[in-house]
């Protein structure tokens, strides 16, 4: 079979699955032999080779890629614009004891970064003031008023972290009143910057090639600078020098919840970040571990979809500050009380959730009955949304419609909106051409994400935009769509030795997708609809040997429709293999992504 052949050729014959996709193998003809040069050079077993390959590890590289190190991947900080004078002006204040104003985003990486570096900043024995900004009055990004009031509480320095990049006025009137600002940011860089030293892998003239790495990893990067420049003065003659590692929780938990890609620093980042998170040093994020029943030691997953929630929390519906005042806190008791707090309003803001959400499917599927662009970008708004929920909204009407979506919240003539996108659409991009058009009063983000503030009156003309720039782009990664499967296997198989050697490739997350395996006719039993519309499942193979499964979400879906029709048939399920440590022992389950039809194999 000749490599073209290979490509067309679906995995067990599935050309259009549950979810509506066909089903391929990741490794083409060339990664095949890899994974086999892979396996007989290093003995790493048929399954890991196949997901090393599959990543692009080639035979004498697996050793280095199984154990991501800081020190061997750790950059030259200077490397990024503006760096060096940026560690000088901070070394600087810390030398002469001035108080430094800490400007953070409202979600996990800016309440992270925020945290980082006050932390820092303290240990070094000075004094850090940090303002994180209420979403609904205050907005995205430093703004006058809260500039005026660091400066009134005897800030000299104003670092933002996790924005700025585009915030020309407010860092003007931080000049005004005689503070410094620096900006510790990685979102996209128009190509005019405002006047303070901007240290951002993402600005255009900076060739760092660091443009993964989320904010937290940029204030992480800036803080070794800052110790090399005050070692080098002589500061820590009289006094230890922070462990900068001790932070590193900090930065994997930032990475992962804004799902920057786990390739080099980044991942090293999380691996040993999760390796530091399991000794439950800090009490914060001891506290937020047990406020959602987290039992073993914490994944991707744990800090994705259970930790970083509930810490944005605090942005979305409640006190934007609290998640920042957590992270930092040393005393248990105090943390318990912050993370119980967090933990109420996760709850609150889930029921809010889903109301926009139920409001919001029906405003996308009514544009499209009337003539709208079904290949294009979901734009939808609607009064008394709380803006806090806009971006949540988004990702969900993007996972079910397949499509970049944005949610905008009216109130009063403007619209508060937040995007997410698909792999290969940059939406970031365009909504920063929006507003670089006039279209939008501010705007901006990544590739995945993006943030705009617009006039009523002009969301037609920016979903007119977005469709113009968008529209064939999407139209081409919606027809290569496909589940890529890393291999087969069997209930029998899907042991905890297995998933324990996986894991190794790990930590998996964006840009190192987690595995995939395919389980061939396997018999769904136990249906049952859990939480909030999960469907758990027992999967049995042909030789009576279970695996027990969940299907997060899938009740209402398409997924849940053809779970429920499965029922006893044998069906090819595909999913990822977890280790489930609940009551301190092990077991393997299967998170169902997809199921297809059994059928007669082609000649």
């Amino acid at each position: 079979m000749n490599e073209a052949s290979f490509a067309r050729r679906c995995f067990l014959d599935v050309e259009r699955s549950a979810l509506g996709v066909p089903w391929r193998g990741r490794l083409d003809a060339q990664g095949q032999a890899r994974a086999a040069a892979i396996a007989q050079a290093g003995g790493y077993g048929d399954l890991l080779s196949r997901i090393l390959a599959a990543r692009g590890v080639g035979p004498l590289d697996c050793e280095a890629y199984l154990d991501p190190t800081l020190r061997r991947l750790l950059p030259d900080p200077y490397a990024l614009q503006d760096m060096a004078p940026a560690a000088e002006r901070i070394a600087d204040a810390l030398e002469k004891g001035e108080t430094i104003g800490v400007f953070g985003d409202y979600d996990v990486d800016g309440a992270a970064s925020a945290a980082l570096l006050a932390d820092y900043v303290r240990t070094c024995g000075g004094r850090a003031i940090v303002h994180i900004p209420d979403r609904i009055f205050e907005g995205y990004g430093p703004n006058v008023a809260a500039i005026h009031a660091l400066a009134a509480q005897g800030c000299k320095l104003l670092v933002a972290v996790d924005c700025g990049t585009t915030s020309h006025e407010p860092l003007e009137a931080a000049h005004a009143l005689g503070l410094d600002p620096i900006v510790l940011d990685h979102h996209q860089a128009p190509e005019r910057i405002p006047r303070a030293l901007v240290v951002n892998p993402n600005r255009q003239d900076d060739l760092s090639g660091l443009g993964a790495l989320c904010a937290a990893g940029v204030v992480f990067l800036t803080l070794v600078a800052v110790q090399r420049a005050l070692r080098r003065r002589g500061f820590f003659a009289a006094r230890a020098e922070p462990d900068l590692l001790e932070g590193v929780d900090l930065v994997a938990l930032a990475t992962i919840a804004d799902v920057a890609p786990l390739v080099g620093l980044n991942r090293a980042f999380v691996a040993k970040g999760l390796a530091l998170m399991a000794a439950r040093r800090r009490p914060g994020l001891a506290a937020l571990f047990d406020a959602a029943r987290l039992d073993g030691p914490p994944t991707p997953y744990h800090l994705g979809f259970l930790i970083g929630p509930r810490i944005n929390a605090g942005g979305r519906i409640g006190d934007a500050a609290l998640g920042a005042r957590l992270l930092s806190l040393e005393e248990p008791e105090r943390a318990a009380e912050i993370a119980g707090e967090l933990d109420r309003l996760n709850r609150e803001r889930q029921a809010v959730e889903s109301a926009t959400l139920d409001e919001a499917e029906i405003l996308a599927l009514a544009q499209e009955g009337a003539g709208g662009a079904a290949e294009g970008v979901v734009v939808v708004a609607g009064e008394g949304w709380h803006p806090g929920v806009v971006g949540l909204v988004a990702s969900r009407l993007k996972e079910r419609l397949g499509r970049p979506a944005v949610a905008i919240a009216l109130s009063e003539g403007t619209g508060v909106g937040s995007g997410r996108s698909i792999p290969g659409v940059d939406l970031g991009a365009a909504v920063r051409a929006a507003h670089e058009t006039g279209l939008l009063i501010k705007g901006g983000g990544h590739a995945m994400a993006a943030g705009l503030t617009v006039s009523v009156d002009r969301i037609d003309a920016l979903r007119e935009f977005l469709d113009a720039r968008l529209c064939a782009e999407i139209a081409v990664r919606r027809a290569a769509r496909a589940l890529l499967i890393d291999a087969a296997t069997t209930a029998d198989g899907a042991s905890v030795e297995l998933v324990k050697s996986l894991e190794r490739a790990g930590p998996f997350g964006a840009g190192n997708p987690e595995p995939v395996f395919a389980f061939p006719a396997h018999r769904l039993t136990r249906l049952a609809e859990v939480g909030n519309g999960h469907l758990r499942f027992c999967a049995l193979a042909g030789d009576g040997a279970r695996l027990d499964g969940i299907a997060f979400r899938a009740a209402a879906q398409p997924l849940g429709a053809a779970m429920a029709r499965a029922q006893g048939s044998p069906v090819h399920l595909a999913g990822a293999l977890t280790l489930d440590r609940w009551g301190g022992r092990e077991s393997v389950k299967l998170r169902l992504i997809d199921l297809a039809p059994v059928t007669r194999s082609r000649p």
